[in-house]
């Protein structure tokens, strides 16, 4: 009798936990699987498809094929303006902007802040970026951008400086904080015309000498914008943008070591240069960078059910109350209507049917750029049993290498940015703002990229009965012309992602 009410107790418990203490369920990282996580392990959600990728062979046509780049598509890059550029002799006052969100949200707003500038003519300040509330993130402009490269290749197109004079000290993010000012602009509209800008900005920096905007994310509009503008954001996207030093010093050594595997992948940066000079007689390989975007956050509001039973599905329930007061925008839909709908994340086990249907075999060597996953390990072991030569930043480089990284999410997720643009593929498992940004980016250096047809994926997925050769055909059929064809920009569709026509022409 005691035995019984003491495995009730302990049942209770296990169903409880998730709800007292969230914390246990948060996200776990690769390197540090623990005994809970593999515990909360969810199994194969699609256990017949599974057995069939981990088995799989792909032929050499497939895999000549998989790996052929792009050929050229007809267009070019193109962000010289139409006319030459000339600086006014005078400029109208100082530009602050204070710019939230993650790494590539802010590359957008940085973008933004230079057309803004150009178009007042007036004096950018080096942005200030906020520190991230979800990842608690301080890293300033200058300890993420090479500032001198930032502003030497825009010096003909607008003026910068890293600091106020001493005249405008008092303009701080403190200053603002405390009180309403009138130099703050904070009225700007989400996709902000040009006119909105010279009829709002420009009195301010008249009276003043100064306008700080804040917030400023998403407030120039991407249409009806004279070319020079529009070339100039591409400009600086694409070129001005330039990681500082250790950034790219460490990206090039992940993807060397992507590229000549040794059995010790893991280096130091004491031998770098030798591994470098050993790589020149080793013929390079080839990878793909896969970011796996399913975290906490994302999990918890796409009101999806991803397999973890019921102890997941509490865990989750209280996130979005302590969040978002159990606010979320899908909730008013069955999770097999969400998924046929192409509204669910994918599971690391369902990127990496994806991955395993379009060719890629347990030879693919496969590098994960993602901050944290939700389930850690656990979560990831299929995906890693489908791709046994899987590494990421840990697995790659020491922990020497990666002192000056630990722990801020924008100079990891930089790292990742880095290598996703010098690899041979890159997908992204969900669409989001690194997703956006390095579908642009490649697209505009013509580079293969896979964007997931959430909508056919979903209804795949959902068929339970399903043979591994009719997934795969339709997974083939589906995804043939989403490996990096270019698509022209419709209207309000962001620059950013879609740079053709605007920052491209005829080759």
């Amino acid at each position: 009798m005691r035995h019984q009410s003491g495995g009730t107790l302990l049942g209770l418990l296990g169903l409880l936990l998730p709800v007292f203490i969230p914390s246990l369920f948060s996200p776990l990282s690769h390197a540090s699987p623990s005994a809970l996580s593999e515990w909360n392990a969810p199994k194969p959600r699609h256990l017949h498809l599974f057995k069939s990728a981990v088995e799989r062979q792909s032929s050499d046509s497939v895999q000549n094929e998989l790996w052929n780049p792009l050929s050229g598509q007809g267009l070019r890059p193109c962000i010289l303006t139409t006319n030459t550029p000339s600086l006014p002799e005078k400029s109208q006052g100082y530009i602050q902007v204070f710019l939230d969100g993650g790494l590539n949200q802010q590359r957008m707003g940085i973008c933004d802040a230079v057309a803004v500038a150009k178009i007042l003519n007036a004096t950018l300040v080096i942005p200030y970026l906020e520190v991230n509330p979800v990842w608690q993130d301080s890293s300033s402009f200058g300890d993420i951008f090479d500032v001198e490269h930032f502003i030497d290749a825009l010096k003909d197109d607008i003026r910068i400086v890293r600091d106020l004079p001493d005249d405008f000290s008092w303009s701080t993010r403190d200053y603002y904080a405390t009180a309403i000012r009138p130099t703050r602009i904070k009225t700007a509209p989400v996709h902000a015309s040009v006119n909105w800008y010279l009829e709002n900005v420009s009195p301010v920096l008249l009276s003043y000498g100064i306008a700080a905007i804040a917030p400023f994310s998403h407030r120039l509009t991407f249409d009806n914008l004279p070319m020079d503008i529009q070339r100039l954001r591409c400009k600086v996207n694409f070129e001005a943008l330039s990681f500082v030093p250790h950034i790219r010093a460490l990206g090039d050594a992940l993807v060397n070591r992507l590229r000549y595997p040794s059995d010790d992948s893991r280096a130091t940066a004491g031998n770098y240069l030798r591994e470098v000079t050993d790589f020149t007689a080793k013929e390079a390989g080839k990878f793909v960078v896969l970011h796996l975007r399913f975290d906490k956050d994302m999990a918890a509001h796409s009101a999806c059910d991803f397999g973890g039973g019921k102890a997941e599905k509490l865990a989750l329930a209280k996130y979005r109350q302590v969040i978002w007061q159990g606010r979320v925008l899908n909730s008013q839909f069955t999770d097999e209507e969400l998924r046929s709908q192409g509204r669910c994340p994918l599971t690391p086990e369902e990127i990496g049917l994806l991955l395993a249907a379009l060719g890629f075999d347990n030879s693919t060597r496969l590098y994960l750029a993602s901050h944290k996953v939700y389930g850690g390990e656990a979560r990831i072991s299929t995906l890693r049993k489908m791709f046994p030569l899987m590494e990421d930043k840990k697995s790659l480089a020491s922990a020497e290498e990666r002192v000056q990284i630990k722990g801020k999410a924008s100079l990891l997720a930089a790292v990742d940015y880095y290598v996703s643009m010098h690899s041979d593929i890159f997908i992204s498992a969900s669409p989001g703002n690194m997703h956006n940004a390095l579908v642009g980016h490649r697209t505009y250096e013509n580079m293969k990229t896979i964007r997931p047809s959430m909508p056919l994926l979903g209804q795949l997925f959902l068929n339970k009965n399903i043979s591994w050769s009719e997934f795969q055909e339709a997974v083939i059929e589906g995804h043939k012309n989403r490996q990096g064809q270019i698509r022209l920009r419709k209207p309000k569709q962001s620059l950013y992602t879609y740079p053709a026509p605007d920052c491209m022409c005829g080759a």
